[in-house]
């Protein structure tokens, strides 16, 4: 061991079997439970789902008129699929987090998808495959429309409750004042 040569913090060059080589990015299965989708990807599908849900539905209420029962079955369809695309793009974004899919049953909880739309995923490859493509313009712009539609449909509550108060509290105040220039 007095060898000039061996250098005793080095690296150890043994070959390991069980590690897999960097692979690059992940292709996109838009209609499958395999792979992973990052978070702003995972919120561009959600949005799209809603909006083509919305424009099919639009679509069969004006073809179907006046019947009912039409409009409910078609709604109802509609609904499930919707329901079926946002469990698999749930379980894409679990495999990107690294957990299971099954975790995806707990976005029953709504605090649950604010968690999953701020939490980063892994940024190497992990037991569900390696990481997602970078995100193009549209899955920007579909990603960003989310979180403004729903600070849109907050504040169109919160804006008029914040002036109805507004105005219970000046005329509180406008009661109370003349009662105490009476005294």
């Amino acid at each position: 061991m007095t060898e000039q040569t061996l250098n005793h913090y080095a690296a150890p060059k043994a070959h390991v079997a069980d590690v897999a080589p960097s692979e690059g990015m992940s292709e996109l299965n838009v209609f499958g439970i395999q792979g992973r989708i990052g978070r702003l990807r995972y919120l561009a599908y959600l949005m799209a789902g809603m909006l083509v849900y919305g424009i099919l539905s639009r679509v069969v209420i004006a073809a179907a008129g006046e019947d009912e029962r039409t409009i409910i079955t078609v709604a109802s369809v509609l609904w499930l699929g919707l329901l079926w695309f946002h469990v698999i793009t749930g379980v894409k974004r679990c495999h990107d987090l690294g957990i299971s899919g099954w975790w995806s049953a707990s976005l029953i909880v709504p605090l649950i998808m604010l968690v999953w739309a701020f939490v980063p995923g892994r940024k190497r490859a992990n037991r569900f495959g390696p990481p997602p493509p970078p995100n193009n313009w549209g899955v920007r712009i579909l990603g960003l429309l989310l979180p403004i539609l729903y600070a849109g449909v907050i504040l169109s509550v919160a804006i008029p409750a914040y002036n109805a108060y507004i105005a219970k509290a000046k005329a509180r105040a406008a009661q109370i004042a003349p009662s105490d220039q009476q005294r």
